[in-house]
């Protein structure tokens, strides 16, 4: 088995077609045919089913793809301890939860500093963002109320207040237990901070209606759909111009950090060292 095997195999199991994985590798697509029938005559199974619209991984072939991905890993590692140079350059694929608002700062901050760094953003809720930092997919993320994970490096930049927001700004709290929440999927410490005020009040069978971005959320507060629990920063305007209102919440429901994690085994390239410098200089700087 050759290493550049498993790149094909790789390629061909993103690509979910020969043909395409062929162009982006820049070889003929017989090549990779070949390189794909030798891999699953040397393990003895067939690692793709093919269809009329490309190739689909098997069991066996998702099998192969999890030591597939940690070879790629250790291999593409090694290059970067021998290669890499002072001068920050490349690709950091970067994680974040939709509400980080001063992240266009700290990335503007860096890109102006060093232009020839690549950035690539990944915007999820906090436990996916988090998991691909675990596992390597996400160079580093900026995060919502993350507690701890032994393969994780946090460093804590700041504490958000959160905020209840309803269209209606003369509704007691009791009115607002009965309407419907509007929130992230599962996997966000906002929406689990609002679930867990509402079962400590006592609340059985809550309404849900998940959304994928906080805009529609927010908008959908407006329109009087539902609840939310958002921080003050992302609504401040919408709270002045009284669009919507606001309710606190005690402490433990309306206080949550903002982190920014790493995997603590990562090999740290001379882009990933000077974002890290960025991020602190900016808490340092900005951050009261």
């Amino acid at each position: 088995m050759e290493f550049k095997d498993l790149r094909i195999f790789q390629s061909v199991a993103a690509h979910g077609s020969i043909s395409r994985a062929a162009k982006s590798l820049n070889y003929v697509q017989s090549y990779v045919t070949a390189r794909i029938k030798a891999l699953e005559a040397e393990l003895d199974t067939q690692l793709f089913t093919r269809h009329s619209k490309g190739t689909r991984l098997t069991s066996e072939g998702e099998k192969l793809q999890v030591y597939a991905e940690r070879i790629i890993k250790t291999m593409d590692d090694i290059n970067k301890a021998f290669h890499d140079t002072e001068e920050p350059s490349g690709r950091l694929n970067i994680g974040t939860v939709e509400t980080i608002t001063k992240l266009p700062e700290i990335l503007s901050m860096f890109r102006g500093l060093y232009p020839d760094v690549s950035l690539s953003i990944d915007s999820d809720v906090t436990a996916k963002v988090a998991a691909k930092v675990v596992d390597e997919t996400l160079d580093c993320a900026f995060v919502s109320g993350f507690g701890r994970h032994p393969a994780i490096h946090k460093a804590e930049l700041f504490q958000e207040q959160l905020v209840l927001v309803s269209s209606d700004g003369g509704a007691s709290l009791d009115d607002l237990k009965e309407k419907p929440m509007l929130v992230f999927k599962e996997g966000c410490n906002y929406r689990r901070n609002l679930e867990r005020w509402l079962g400590d009040e006592g609340v059985e069978g809550e309404k849900i209606v998940e959304f994928g971005t906080l805009e529609t959320i927010i908008g959908s507060v407006k329109s009087g759909l539902g609840i939310s629990l958002v921080p003050v920063s992302t609504v401040a305007a919408s709270l002045s111009a009284e669009e919507l209102y606001g309710y606190e919440l005690p402490d433990q429901y309306s206080e949550i950090s903002t982190d920014f994690i790493w995997h603590k085994d990562a090999f740290l390239t001379a882009s990933m060292n000077k974002f890290i410098e960025t991020v602190n200089e900016y808490k340092e700087n900005n951050i009261s």
